[in-house]
């Protein structure tokens, strides 16, 4: 059984990322604090986050929806050793890199979300940090040690891995796991009264108000900390040193315990009011709620000594309307997190904020913890305590601890002499594996999504059913109007909903690559039939009005007319998805890229048949041939970027080889954008994106996505620059197909989809989808204003579990 279906996402998504980056996460701004006198106490530089400033901001990009609020790197998604390796049967390698650094690795065999979908799993500790991905599962092809480190570009090792059979090896794993960061969190809540303007007179408010202690039953429950089990959050719950009372709160699985200023011990005596400054100052992230209007002096970070914390979130509740405002503070070296403020920054619905200011917060500090301080420190310790395992295991190196069967299969069948003491081995491995488990939840460590969640609300890439029963292989297909133009081995079929399809093309046009443009009134498509493939282009109308007579689905020979001659033997093409001046086509032929522009544009929307001749029937004549450009190689992904302003800055991205290039339209000059290092190369895509209106390219490969900043410079040459928005991650699953519907991307594997963000590219959703088929993606342009979209994803799944 097959179905058609489609995930949208809101309207109200910007179209080019420099727009959405800029306006809504802030701008680095010099903060000087001073006294009352005016001299001058300290600096920093912070991003300050107020929402969009721009008078029109209602209508742009990026401005706030409720289905905008996601934990990004979700520990129920990220945590892996203990969701799927944990107290079940796996395996664990020790080795050395060439340079003699050690590494663990574990692989384990896991049904996928119980979804009937086997697959391996693998995680690689180094010093450097911890790779995670997944691996298809053959039961005919069996998987090496060797062939999953060299998945994750670890090719040359000083030795052969071993195994290590020592069950309590869990035990120093679910440590180094742990050392991404904790699952719990604390953070600062710091009262202020209006006009003050120093941390010592903030300190030293003995008491809140009533607007301040309605904000902190918001947050979460007043509990007694002596006696108190759960996390705690550093504070004293035998003796009452650090206070009496706290506010503790769960949210989707994580445990908060708040430092509340007013809650903390105070000292008559102790102007600076050390003890709450010991808590508050050491937490990553603090609320500051201001009292007081809005014209009043407003809170600054540099207010604040403390070298520990990155991020203010400032406060303000509006009694008179019941609401409250919201102004974020982050360090500059803190990369960017969501979600984005909306414009304006004010909340109505109370709950609604509470959600938001969780997120926002503990994003942050996950974030923060991204920084060059605390990843350094990070890293020295992940290195000590892999070093450290390492040395430990040594001695047991001719004990049965460590088995020189390297590179054996994964999960290798016992011989059957010795298989009692192999089920007895791992019966002992998993007992211990899961008292570790039910140790970590007992103690509150555990990743959990089982916790309150907050609002229940609806995703942007929740699917929608569009067809079901759909008989045909999908090749590829493209959105027209509400419904989908889909080539199959049958042909190219006009698919709606659960209508009977209706043939457009019959099967002697074999479509691998379609284009529908309908601002343009244009179908540009590729036909592949070896030597003899070509682009062809339609008038949608043309094909309308034949479809209006019941005509039967067009032949290849009736399609003569329509054909693009200088196209033939194409394997590829790529058109500009932003043109906005024109239309340009760049086919590939081999080596040889061949740019094409449509000479002038028909009204936006055209449809009536009224304003065409017969001589205008097909559009050919409207395409003219521009140059051609030679490269080195038969470009595999190919990608059309449009410059900011003049025709000459205008590029095309290609790969091939073990390298991505950007080549000049006008000079036809190539330059290297990116290197890839490693054996075995599979091109996904290359994704236009714009910082600050300037292009830039989100590069994927194997595993990975990388961001590169393109700027013009000397009358045609490029530079890729170093930007501080620069970002690179690494997907779980090795995908097929990646698109991007701002603020997401979204990566298509054949049983899953893996959903991150443009902006810094954190992970926010995995979807179990077997037999999955990314069919189409669309950018619908809204009439009105150009830079929003609406994105439509389809994929054909065998499978009624979607």
């Amino acid at each position: 059984m097959k179905h058609f279906c489609s995930s949208s996402v809101s309207e109200d998504l910007g179209c080019r990322r420099g727009d959405f980056s800029r306006k809504h996460y802030g701008s680095v701004e010099l903060l000087i604090s001073s006294d009352a006198d005016g001299a001058i106490q300290r600096a920093g530089r912070f991003r300050v986050e107020n929402g969009s400033s721009d008078e029109n901001a209602t209508a742009l990009p990026g401005t706030w929806r409720r289905t905008d609020v996601h934990l990004e790197n979700p520990e129920y998604h990220t945590r892996w050793y203990f969701k799927y390796f944990l107290g079940q049967v796996h395996q664990n390698y020790i080795g050395n890199d060439a340079e003699k650094s050690p590494f663990f690795l574990s692989v384990t065999l896991s049904d996928q979300n119980n979804q009937r979908v086997p697959q391996y799993r693998a995680i690689l500790w180094r010093k450097t940090g911890t790779q995670k991905i997944c691996l298809p599962y053959s039961p005919t092809k069996t998987l090496s040690v060797k062939s999953i480190l060299s998945a994750m570009n670890l090719d040359k090792f000083e030795k052969g891995p071993r195994e290590i059979f020592h069950p309590e090896i869990q035990k120093d794993l679910l440590v180094l796991e742990e050392q991404e960061g904790s699952v719990n969190f604390k953070f600062g809540v710091l009262f202020a009264k209006d006009g003050q303007l120093t941390d010592d007179e903030m300190f030293s408010n003995e008491i809140g108000s009533e607007p301040f202690q309605k904000f902190l039953n918001l947050l979460g429950d007043t509990i007694t900390l002596k006696g108190w089990t759960g996390y705690r959050g550093g504070l004293d719950t035998k003796n009452d040193t650090t206070g009496i009372h706290s506010v503790y709160t769960v949210y989707q699985g994580h445990e908060i315990m708040f430092h509340v200023s007013t809650m903390l011990p105070y000292s008559k005596e102790n102007k600076q009011q050390v003890e709450r400054k010991r808590h508050i100052g050491n937490d990553i992230v603090t609320i500051v709620f201001q009292e007081g209007e809005e014209s009043s002096p407003a809170f600054k970070p540099s207010m604040i000594r403390s070298h520990f914390t990155h991020i203010f979130a400032l406060v303000r509740y509006n009694q008179q309307n019941d609401n409250y405002r919201l102004k974020i503070f982050s360090e500059e070296s803190v990369p960017l997190f969501g979600p984005p403020l909306p414009t304006p920054p004010v909340f109505t619905d109370h709950q609604e904020f509470r959600d938001f200011l969780l997120v926002k917060l503990i994003n942050g500090e996950k974030a923060t913890l991204e920084t060059p301080t605390f990843a350094q420190k990070r890293r020295r310790t992940l290195d000590m305590l892999i070093r450290s395992l390492h040395q430990d295991l040594m001695p047991d190196l001719h004990k049965n601890m460590l088995n020189r069967r390297s590179f054996s299969d994964v999960l290798p069948e016992s011989p059957k002499s010795a298989r009692k003491k192999e089920e007895a081995r791992q019966a002992e491995f998993v007992r211990i594996g899961q008292a570790l488990k039910l140790k970590s939840i007992v103690r509150g460590d555990a990743p959990s999504s089982l916790a309150a969640s907050g609002i229940c609300k609806k995703e942007p890439w929740e699917p929608q059913c569009f067809c079901s029963n759909f008989p045909h292989e999908a090749v590829c297909a493209d959105p027209w109007g509400q419904a989908l133009l889909v080539s199959t081995d049958a042909g190219v079929l006009l698919v709606d909903d659960d209508l009977p399809s209706v043939p457009v093309f019959d099967r002697t046009l074999p479509v691998k690559q379609m284009h529908v443009l309908e601002t343009l009134d244009l179908l540009v498509l590729r036909a592949d039939k070896g030597k003899d493939a070509r682009l062809f282009v339609f008038r949608l109308s043309a094909l309308q009005k034949g479809l209006e007579g019941k005509q039967a689905g067009k032949s290849r020979s009736d399609c003569r007319e329509n054909k693009l001659e200088k196209t033939k033997g194409c394997h590829l093409y790529a058109i500009n998805t932003h043109h906005s001046r024109e239309l340009r086509i760049v086919v590939a032929i081999r080596n040889k890229l061949l740019l094409i522009t449509r000479k002038h544009n028909k009204p936006s929307g055209v449809t009536s048949t009224s304003l065409l001749s017969p001589l205008s029937e097909s559009p050919v004549e409207e395409f003219q041939y521009i140059r051609e450009i030679c490269l080195s190689d038969s470009p595999m992904v190919m990608t059309l970027v449009d410059g900011p302003a003049e025709e000459s800055d205008n590029l095309i991205c290609v790969a091939y080889r073990h390298q991505f290039d950007v080549v000049n339209e006008s000079t036809g000059e190539a330059f290297r954008l990116h290197h890839v290092e490693a054996n075995r190369v599979n091109f996904v895509a290359a994704i236009d994106v714009y910082e600050d209106g300037e292009a830039g390219l989100l590069l994927c490969y194997n595993y990975s996505c990388i961001y590169k900043k393109v700027c013009p410079f000397n009358g045609g040459s490029f530079l890729v620059q170093p930007s501080a928005s620069d970002f690179q991650f690494c997907w779980n699953q090795a995908p097929y197909a990646i698109v991007c519907a701002f603020p997401y991307l979204l990566a298509f594997t054949t049983d899953s989809m893996e959903i991150r963000l443009v902006v810094n590219g954190n992970l926010v959703h995995t979807a179990v989808v077997p037999q999955l088929q990314l069919v189409a993606s669309r950018v619908k342009f809204n009439q009105k204003i150009c830079t929003r979209f609406h994105l439509e994803t389809s994929w054909a799944e065998a499978s009624n579990d979607l």
